[in-house]
């Protein structure tokens, strides 16, 4: 008999904010272990909580874009709780009265299949600190410079029933918040964190006992993690095992998951009030204030891509893999007056980034800005140079050897257009050809390229192709 899966995915996404959700401590990456805690992180006596406002106004912004139920009245209230890098006892979270209700999300499978996966919910809370091990043999230190740090917590409906679904909508909430401009999106550093619920069930059965996959850090890794656990969760059942509701974690080395603990329920977590915070309260002209300021989200601007500048899906949906790309290109096309906008896709989604991906950068890091790309684009428009000589001005700029007009210059790269010349290279190579001319002529007509290659190598690749063609067909006739 088939096995049915059910996934639901809790997402931590790391608001952008210069200090704390509670505190006025910074959120800064990376400082020295404990800089970066303040009493109130800690939960000292006598500390009491003030709630950061930007907190609100980002939440806000992503129940809009989810088209979900904004809590006109949120609620704080404490889960309790012992780990050793909570100090306080306990995590400042929403549990009944989230400040984000139900809502949805449209994903696409690679076979571009649509699917509605609905949100829950997404709750504001703390961050706790986090275990470090391994700097003193023997020993786990623990940091608190996270204690205190906001976050969203994204749920979703247990709507995906694969692992591919899954990383579909976690990628795609990703992108969300990126474009948002709440969560900078970096897994590696934690901004963005990803704990998978997986369940199996026969066909007609109600829900089967979930584990949770928590702390991994790429897509790659969420897809991988939830295969294997599937995979365990049926031979374990079909053995004659059952599923002990559990957190797990995922061993990439090994590629296996590992029990880490047990998992509670809600009320093992004896959740109350926070007695020291207000409720929050929004008012009507709150949320379409922060209507007014969200910008354009990444599926209408990929339909606008291809509906108002004609582009295929395709370089759509590269151009708009993030709002850095999709800005960038935008620029692009006005720096270059919009005289071909294909032209602009095709270096971004090419020569761009294909530079990106082979340093590893993002488009923020570019060494070659919007202004550097168009001034080479027009050169190319203006045939001062041929899309070949392109590649290397390109590589030039990507080196910071200067602009597209300066490269061109000192290494003499321009374009030859003058008819003269073009026909004098023309003629010098026919006449260096004479057999070559007699196979063409009884139906070798694969020798024109031969005859342009010969041309274009003698012009040192500077040349106009488009001449030459011209100019090298009327003679052989």
């Amino acid at each position: 008999m088939s096995w049915e899966v059910v996934i639901g995915l809790e997402i931590h996404a790391q608001l952008t904010t210069k200090s704390k959700i509670f505190s006025g401590a910074s959120t800064a990456y990376g400082a020295a272990p404990n800089s970066q805690a303040c009493p109130i992180d800690v939960g000292m006596p006598g500390m009491l909580p003030v709630l950061n406002q930007a907190v609100i106004g980002k939440s806000i912004m992503l129940g809009l874009a989810l088209d979900a139920e904004i809590g006109k009245r949120s609620v704080f209230d404490r889960k309790n709780y012992f780990y050793p890098d909570l100090p306080k006892g306990y995590q400042t979270t929403q549990f009944e009265f989230p400040i984000v209700g139900q809502g949805k999300m449209e994903i696409e499978l690679e076979d571009g299949t649509k699917k509605i996966i609905g949100v829950t919910r997404a709750h504001l809370e703390e961050d706790a600190g986090k275990s470090v091990h391994g700097l003193v043999p023997g020993q786990t230190g623990v940091d608190l410079n996270r204690a205190g740090t906001p976050l969203l917590e994204i749920v979703s409906d247990p709507d995906m029933s694969s692992a591919k679904e899954a990383v579909a909508y976690a990628k795609k909430m990703h992108e969300l918040v990126q474009y948002l401009g709440i969560c900078d999106g970096n897994m590696q550093e934690g901004s963005f964190r990803v704990d998978s619920n997986v369940s199996v069930r026969r066909p007609g059965e109600p829900l089967g006992t979930r584990a949770e996959l928590k702390n991994i850090n790429s897509f790659r890794f969420i897809e991988k993690a939830i295969e294997i656990e599937i995979e365990r969760q049926i031979e374990l059942i079909e053995s004659g095992g059952t599923v002990v509701q559990e957190t797990r974690l995922y061993d990439a080395d090994n590629d296996t998951t590992r029990s880490m603990r047990t998992k509670e329920d809600a009320n093992d977590y004896r959740y109350f009030p926070c007695p020291d915070l207000l409720p929050v309260i929004i008012a009507d002209e709150d949320i379409e204030a922060i209507r007014a300021t969200m910008p354009e989200l990444p599926d209408a601007k990929r339909t606008r891509f291809v509906s108002e500048l004609g582009l295929s899906d395709y370089d759509a949906t590269v151009l708009t893999s993030s709002r850095a790309m999709a800005e960038f290109f935008e620029r692009l096309v006005a720096l270059t007056d919009a005289k071909d906008i294909k032209l602009c896709a095709n270096w971004m989604t090419s020569g761009f980034s294909a530079a990106l991906n082979r340093e590893g950068l993002s488009v923020e890091q570019s060494p070659v800005s919007a202004e550097g790309l168009a001034g080479m684009i027009v050169r190319i428009l203006d045939n001062s140079i041929s899309g070949k000589i392109a590649k290397q001005v390109f590589e030039a700029m990507w080196k910071g050897e200067g602009t597209a007009d300066e490269i061109i210059e000192a290494k003499g790269l321009k374009q030859i257009t003058d008819t003269g010349a073009i026909e004098a290279l023309v003629d010098e190579v026919l006449a260096n050809n004479p057999s070559q001319i007699e196979a063409y002529k009884a139906g070798q007509t694969k020798m024109l390229g031969y005859f342009v290659g010969q041309i274009m190598k003698a012009s040192g690749g500077q040349a106009n192709p488009g001449q030459v063609n011209q100019m090298l067909v009327a003679k052989l006739k």
